[in-house]
């Protein structure tokens, strides 16, 4: 699998020069700098390519983009939508006339992914990611003052709800806020709280069934210029898999991915495979759906997560947690023999380790939540010694 790094552009304070330390080949990375909906333009595109591969010795490209933002009015179906298809399906010529052929994108709305916690402590002094269900809860119901948010928690959550209130401070308060809504990394827009209850309002008519429609609507115009271009589009699944602010989620399990894939049947229309977005619904058998949609899978996020019963989970190591990583790296080393067997010049999956623990000298540096550049590293290495092994024991080309 060709090994890829997260990397959010000239401002990070990881290198491109740190990044070939790690063993990572491919970058994966997006013009945050430009404003969802825009058309990404060649001259654009080439920039941040030259950057990447500039230096020969360091072996780098540009492999997958992640991510081309969907304008929140698209998700809507709101207002003349053919402008807006037509800017999209622009940036995926000009990405595909660069040579890049590899588009990962989500249909999240309002926010990419949450958690309330961004430095959970951990034994030693490392620190991680966590989703907290009471304090989600309370932000929710009590800060927020969703209407109907109580009903959406069960009593036990909400009785802890209650109490985390009860002690928190409005420092508590502003900094679960801030965790909460600190969204995708390099996302364009942030909200104040305010300006989060009106975009709610905004949303509020927006049911499962209809946010599907509108996602299938987005394929059925954008994969036809995609397979047209050689291009993969892959979704991402959501992140919590669950409704989050009374916001439906479309993308949680196995019976969504189906939808997703089947409404618009084409090579270009295909999945990113996250574990830990997948592992955090406890229903999903991970690789059960690695297997099923193997052939479907354009590139993958590899991290895992500890689950609890009362909903919250923790961003655990890349092999500890409840995700079997083997089982899943084992189903991802076989779908690349069979493209390989089947005579594909593309059948390397790329995948990259998804988030890390903030470690050693991580701790206390200015990344974006869950990208500390060591605790990836750990997560890298390990996941490339099970990929090693699995190879061999099975014969399996890596």
């Amino acid at each position: 699998m060709e090994q890829a790094w997260r990397w959010f552009g000239p401002d990070e304070p990881t290198t491109l020069r740190d990044v070939t330390q790690t063993g990572a080949t491919g970058i994966v990375t997006a013009l945050h700098h430009i404003k969802y909906g825009e058309v990404w333009s060649v001259d654009e595109i080439m920039a941040r390519k030259n950057m990447i591969e500039a230096d020969p010795e360091l072996g780098l490209r540009w492999s997958v983009v992640e991510s081309l933002q969907i304008p929140e009015a698209l998700k809507l179906g709101e207002g003349d939508l053919e402008p807006m298809f037509e800017k999209y399906r622009q940036s995926i010529r000009n990405l595909a006339q660069c040579g890049i052929d590899t588009i990962c994108y989500n249909f999240m709305t309002v926010q990419d992914w949450m958690r309330t916690e961004h430095s959970y402590p951990l034994p030693g002094g490392a620190r991680a990611l966590r989703f907290n269900a009471y304090e989600y809860a309370a932000f929710d119901c009590f800060i927020l003052k969703r209407k109907g948010a109580e009903a959406d928690q069960t009593p036990e959550v909400l009785d802890a709800a209650k109490r985390w209130m009860d002690k928190a401070s409005q420092a508590d308060q502003d900094k679960l806020f801030a965790n909460i809504m600190a969204g995708l990394p390099g996302a364009f827009e942030r909200y104040d709280l305010q300006t989060l209850r009106d975009i709610l309002a905004r949303h509020a008519h927006i049911t499962k069934d209809m946010l599907r429609d509108n996602l299938k609507t987005f394929l059925q115009n954008i994969i036809p210029t995609a397979e047209e271009c050689g291009v993969r589009m892959c979704i991402h699944p959501d992140d919590p898999p669950r409704p989050l602010l009374g916001l439906p989620r479309i993308t949680c399990n196995e019976d969504d991915i189906a939808f997703i894939l089947g409404c618009v049947p084409s090579p270009s229309n295909g999945l990113t495979f996250c574990t830990g977005s997948l592992g955090a619904n406890v229903a999903n058998d991970v690789p059960q759906i690695a297997e099923r949609f193997a052939d479907k899978i354009h590139f993958a996020h590899l991290r895992n997560v500890s689950n609890y019963p009362d909903g919250s989970f923790m961003e655990a190591a890349h092999l500890e947690g409840d995700v079997d990583m083997v089982a899943v790296v084992e189903v991802l080393l076989r779908e690349q023999k069979r493209r390989q067997e089947a005579g594909r010049k593309d059948w390397r999956i790329p995948f990259r380790p998804d988030h890390g623990h903030e470690l050693l000298d991580d701790v206390n540096k200015p990344t974006h939540p869950g990208y500390p550049a060591i605790g990836r590293l750990r997560g890298l290495a390990e996941i490339r010694g099970v990929m090693t092994a699995v190879a061999k024991m099975h014969n399996l080309p890596t």
